[in-house]
């Protein structure tokens, strides 16, 4: 008992719970996911989940490094912001450009990316996105509060990055099932559209609200 108080803080339970709640809200990270899982299926897929989860694991560092000063960095986040509206509108571009072809459900993909491009694609998309580093900056300092230790803050801080992954490797390997594939074949091209549409809107709202 002593020494699972040691390793997590008292506030655990919620942040799991706030920190899983949230990746069930569909953002621009789950439509990069569904919009190349339905394409690429696992295997073009799982390098952008573990870019997604080293971008997530790269603002809590951040925030374990110096949460305060991380605070002041106002000019800081607005240039974050505007990159990742430009990325997310980048991407949806070449999403809704997505020409209308049957999947090949028995062969293999030849233009599958490289695990280098999906790992910096996904990566992109969790750094670009400055409302991870303040919803990991509100989670870890007013949700854990003044009295946490490093190493509390260390584990929680793995708990989440491996969640993420967990839940994102999750998600693509149900898109890229069979059963679900065969379903996706002839309208796949619609659900890239969909995702590059909706990828777009956030990249839109972030400007329209932001700048």
């Amino acid at each position: 008992m002593e020494l699972l108080t040691t390793l997590f803080p008292p506030a655990f339970l919620a942040l799991a719970l706030a920190h899983f709640v949230a990746l069930l809200s569909p953002g621009p990270d789950f439509f990069l996911l569904m919009g190349f899982a339905a394409r690429h299926r696992l295997r073009g897929s799982a390098g952008l989940c573990v870019g997604i989860a080293a971008g997530n694991g790269l603002y809590i560092l951040l925030v374990i490094i110096g949460a305060s000063a991380l605070r002041q960095f106002t000019l800081l986040f607005s240039i974050i912001e505007l990159l990742g509206a430009l990325y997310l509108l980048w991407i949806g571009w070449h999403l809704v450009q997505s020409r209308a072809r049957t999947l090949a459900l028995d062969s293999a993909e030849p233009e599958r990316p490289s695990w280098h491009r999906q790992f910096l694609l996904g990566l992109g998309s969790a750094v670009l996105n400055p409302k991870n580093a303040l919803f990991y900056l509100a989670l870890m300092t007013a949700l854990l509060g003044p009295n946490v230790t490093l190493l509390q803050q260390s584990v929680s801080g793995i708990w989440m990055v491996t969640v993420v992954l967990m839940w994102d490797l999750a998600v693509v390997s149900f898109i890229a099932l069979p059963s679900v594939q065969r379903r996706l074949s002839n309208n796949l091209w619609k659900i890239e559209r969909v995702a590059g549409a909706v990828l777009i809107g956030f990249g839109t709202w972030i400007i329209v609200m932001r700048f």
